[in-house]
């Protein structure tokens, strides 16, 4: 008798070539709200990376030679797919990631506006013509690279890898994509399902998945590999660096999203009870499990008190438990090594003399919403990314001060400022060293259409909208000469 959950997906194996693959082993993918059985995932090797590469690269000539429109009409069929099956993606990243039910059916939502904002990029232009001072006929076109390995994280598996591989299948290429071993169904084998029932041809779209212990043989595959072009990784910035460096190694572009430590300024002027609001979701979706999420509250002595009366008072009210009560916004952390380690940044802040506002305390794999006060930067809080439900805060008294503070980490993905004061905040968004700045809203924001990445540690390249084709294309001068090159008449 199966120990497997009735509700768990049927998983038929890695998806190479078109065909859905068994693998030599398995590996247990588990509900983070109480370390159940999910799933039995496949655990590939490097051998089977080299096939799923093999496959995209013997796919790529005729996916690369579609007419522009037919690869745009895939993905809108893709989007389609997804739409129709949105509820089944929702209950998998609940169950599977972890995740509060309303960020699951957000995730549902958005992931098919990827697909048709990627659809968008095969109209758009494929190059220019330039001035020639011998009256050459000169341009400068973009071209597919080829194969595309996509590397996606598990805290919006939907999201973050139909970002990683959309717009390098709208621009001709073919992908091999490797999941999360947190979220290898949602955030990989469930992309299979989709593409599969769309219809993509054969060896354009594959997935491979991996357990913990052969992430790094099967990583380094992923990269290595020569027929492999370019590389798609969204996570971590301990694995960003290796993987850029990686990458580097071997002259391979890379478009890599990291991590943050993104603040929240509260200038005295600002919409308090709007501010608060959106800094309680700001702190806490999905458990701040977001590379967006505002982990620093820098608020303007004027208003600290009155700011934090109600910034409190609405994130006291926020319920933590398993994600399969729907009243719990507030789940799990989506392992015990992530739950540890947040609790552990906890403990040394206080230790050093942080005091606890709110929450604090931690169980199984959850962490409860916590505020800290009283940081500073001899605690590890206040350099390292924290990804999970806590937030410092820090009164400041000038905009020069609140920069300051913003821009002392090597993090540098987002920002917001809240001011009614527009000007003001374009003064200091010029000066915040991030790749993206929100006024009057929270740190958490994208669009498929946006450019969207960091700046220092939080990463390098361009996600969404024509910015995605300068990661996933190359770039070539192609001239017609009419008879005006002269040469030296030596020659």
């Amino acid at each position: 008798m199966s120990d497997i959950p009735h509700n768990s997906p049927t998983i038929k194996g890695m998806y190479i070539e078109g065909s859905w693959t068994p693998a030599a082993r398995t590996f247990d993918d588990l509900n983070p709200s109480d370390n159940t059985l999910y799933a039995r995932i496949p655990d590939c090797t490097a051998a089977d990376v080299q096939r799923a590469v093999d496959a995209a690269q013997a796919a790529f000539p005729a996916w690369s030679a579609l007419a522009h429109h037919t690869r745009a009409h895939y993905l809108h069929k893709i989007a389609d797919v997804w739409e129709r099956r949105g509820a089944d993606f929702a209950a998998a990243a609940v169950a599977e990631g972890g995740g509060w039910f309303g960020k699951g059916m957000f995730e549902a939502g958005y992931v098919a506006e990827v697909f048709r904002s990627a659809a968008a990029l095969c109209y758009m232009n494929t190059g220019e013509v330039l001035p020639s001072e011998h009256g050459k006929f000169m341009t400068a076109t973009r071209w597919p690279l080829g194969v595309v390995s996509v590397i996606s994280p598990w805290n919006m598996p939907g999201i973050l890898t139909s970002r990683g591989f959309a717009a390098a299948l709208a621009a001709g290429n073919t992908v091999v994509l490797k999941p999360s071993e947190d979220t290898p169904y949602s955030g990989g084998l469930y992309f299979a399902e989709i593409l599969e029932e769309a219809g993509i041809p054969a060896g354009v779209f594959n997935v491979v998945t991996c357990s913990r212990e052969s992430v790094g043989a099967v990583g380094d595959a992923m990269i290595e590999n020569p027929r492999v072009k370019a590389v798609s990784f969204t996570g971590s910035t301990a694995v960003g660096r290796h993987i850029a460096a990686k990458a580097g190694a071997h002259l391979k572009k890379a478009c890599v999203e990291l991590g943050g430590k993104d603040s929240m300024i509260v200038l005295e002027d600002a919409d308090i009870d709007a501010a608060a609001r959106a800094a309680n979701f700001g702190s806490f979706m999905h458990q701040g499990q977001v590379c967006m999420s505002t982990e620093k509250l820098l608020v303007h002595e004027k208003v600290y008190d009155e700011f934090m009366q109600k910034f409190l008072t609405r994130a006291a009210k926020l319920r933590t438990g398993h994600t399969n009560d729907k009243n719990n916004v507030i789940g799990p952390l989506v392992n015990n090594r992530q739950a540890l380690r947040v609790k552990a940044l906890i403990d040394d802040a206080v230790a050093k003399g942080a005091t606890v506002l709110l929450g604090g305390k931690s169980w199984d794999n959850f962490v409860e919403p916590t505020v800290l006060a009283d940081v500073n930067e001899s605690m590890d809080i206040w350099h390292d990314e924290t990804f999970g439900p806590v937030v410092i805060v820090r009164r400041f008294s000038t905009d020069e001060e609140a920069i300051a503070l913003n821009n002392d980490t090597e993090y540098g993905l987002t920002a917001a400022v809240w001011t009614r004061d527009e000007a003001r905040a374009l003064r200091m968004a010029g000066h915040l060293e991030t790749g993206i700045c929100h006024v009057n809203c929270q740190n958490i924001n994208d669009e498929p259409h946006v450019p969207f990445g960091g700046v220092k540690a939080s990463g390098v390249g361009r996600y969404g909208g024509r910015w995605s084709l300068d990661s996933f294309t190359e770039l070539r001068w192609i001239t017609l000469d009419r008879g005006g090159r002269h040469f030296p008449p030596v020659f």
